[in-house]
């Protein structure tokens, strides 16, 4: 069932291989917690119970909503095609956990981060897939899955087309920091990417570069350039949605270019400080301003 349920992510609801890594991890904690009861017999307070070990095991509640997020859209997938009588997730909630907000380079850091000195194909492939990172904003799973066909209309119109979750297009402005970057990826590319190679990315075997090594490659790069935190892709998706909103104000435009379906999921990632804040509010609201 794991399986086809697997299949069903994939070729109806057209999520990254990413995502479906993330339900199937929490499908296989649901299995090995039922233990030898069925599924289609599992009730809310097994489910319940079965939450409440998680969390006792470590587990934040952001985690947990995740895996009960999981569960409850396995379920839907095995009363539609496995006959399953109910499902035993709907109404449950997690556990709350203390709001975090994901932490930003400063604008200091990324521009050190992303004027690396290049020396080798690999160095130019890294230092294009960091500056695109920090340019547009985008996703991991978005990165990799950039195809070579893709760059002509790019560095042309300084702009890239990508397909995010629930296989949404979107077209994003490039920088023209990152678009010497990718021409300076493109004059090399051939030394790496097998003959025929499609992704615009590449490993050290010539295919479409693995998202762990992105990650790996962005934390080398971030000791080398003497960054003391750990940094890893979706922190310059957020520094680049912070430091746009910190220039511009405008909200909109940032959940726009991020991708974002819902403009609260937009203000997450946006942890101006208060006292930028009451500048925009004094300057921007009539009530605010001061009589002269």
């Amino acid at each position: 069932m794991l399986a086809g349920f697997l299949a069903y992510l994939q070729h109806e609801r057209h999520y990254s291989p990413h995502t479906s890594d993330n339900y199937a991890r929490d499908i296989r904690r649901l299995l090995e917690l039922a233990g030898n009861s069925a599924l289609a017999e599992l009730k809310s307070h097994h489910i319940r119970r079965y939450i409440a070990q998680l969390h006792g095991s470590g587990l934040s509640g952001r985690s947990l909503a995740r895996v009960l997020s999981s569960w409850r859209g396995f379920y839907n997938y095995l009363m539609r095609d496995h006959h399953c009588p109910g499902n035993p997730c709907v109404g449950l909630r997690a556990p709350k956990s203390p709001k975090t907000l994901p932490h930003a380079l400063s604008p200091d850091e990324a521009v050190k981060l992303v004027e690396m000195k290049v020396e080798s194909p690999q160095d130019a492939r890294d230092k294009a897939m960091f500056e695109l990172l920090y340019s547009s904003g985008l996703r991991l799973a978005e990165l990799v899955g950039l195809d070579l066909a893709a760059m002509q209309d790019t560095l042309h119109a300084n702009e890239v087309r990508v397909t995010g979750k629930g296989s949404k297009t979107r077209v994003v402005p490039v920088g023209q920091p990152a678009i010497a970057a990718i021409r300076q990826w493109m004059q090399v590319r051939d030394q790496l990417a097998n003959v025929g190679e499609q992704a615009l990315f590449v490993g050290a075997r010539g295919a479409r570069i693995a998202p762990r090594t992105v990650e790996l490659q962005l934390q080398k790069w971030a000791v080398r350039q003497g960054l003391n935190s750990r940094v890893h892709p979706h922190m310059l998706r957020h520094s680049f949605a912070t430091h746009v909103l910190q220039s511009s104000g405008d909200l909109r435009a940032v959940q726009e270019m991020l991708g974002h379906a819902s403009i609260s999921t937009t203000q997450v990632y946006t942890h101006l400080d208060f006292q930028y804040l009451a500048k925009i509010y004094d300057g921007a609201h009539p009530r605010a301003r001061k009589k002269s």
